[in-house]
């Protein structure tokens, strides 16, 4: 897991947008494994579709769906069965532990359960890179450690790498490594436990 850090207006919000494929207005290239993103619209959806998958601050799930619903929508989109789409999706919400929630809305889920539902939509696939915008942001610590616990874990087994922007040392000082931003410029690349202190 890498973590982005800096003051607001850093830049870590537009680099997530470029690595996220959704600004497009940058010079130079970026890639995955050597594999270069694609410059034309549909190829580039494609590519985003099963490189990529995305955890948001404020979670981002479609209210009407279900929590195994939310979680198969990129299976869906990547053309497999309904049966395969329920399958794997049923499975990644038991891995976040919430095998007893799989007809729930997200109404009728707290922000800790929503949260691990989006990160379950972003691995359901397996993407090699996951773009997360301050995934703790809206939770307490008792649950933001378990769902940064859950992150490391499943990136690690699935081989993702998770490129998380957040201004929360608890998250930080759980990275493999911190990248600080400063006026759109990566100041540091790494940094210790204590020197993620002006976060809190």
């Amino acid at each position: 897991m890498v973590a982005l850090c800096g003051p607001s207006g850093s830049g870590k919000s537009t680099l997530l947008n470029i690595l996220g494929m959704l600004d497009r207005d940058y010079q130079g290239m970026i890639s995955i494994e050597g594999q270069p993103y694609p410059e034309q619209a549909i190829p580039a959806a494609r590519f985003r579709r099963h490189a990529l998958g995305f955890v948001f601050q404020k979670f981002n799930l479609v209210p009407v769906m279900t929590a195994l619903e939310n979680v198969a929508y990129p299976l869906m989109l990547n053309g497999l069965s309904l049966e395969d789409q329920h399958k794997q999706a049923q499975q990644m919400l038991i891995r976040v532990g919430l095998e007893q929630y799989v007809h729930h809305r997200p109404d009728n889920l707290s922000g800790g359960q929503q949260q691990r539902v989006a990160i379950a939509r972003a691995l359901v696939h397996k993407p090699k890179l996951v773009i997360a915008d301050e995934p703790t942001a809206s939770l307490d610590s008792h649950t933001a450690n378990k769902v940064i616990d859950i992150m490391r874990e499943l990136g690690h087994e699935f081989g993702t790498t998770f490129i998380v922007a957040t201004h929360d040392p608890r998250m930080a000082s759980r990275c493999d490594r911190v990248i600080e931003l400063v006026d759109g410029k990566i100041v540091s690349s790494t940094m210790d436990q204590e020197a993620v202190s002006w976060a809190s």
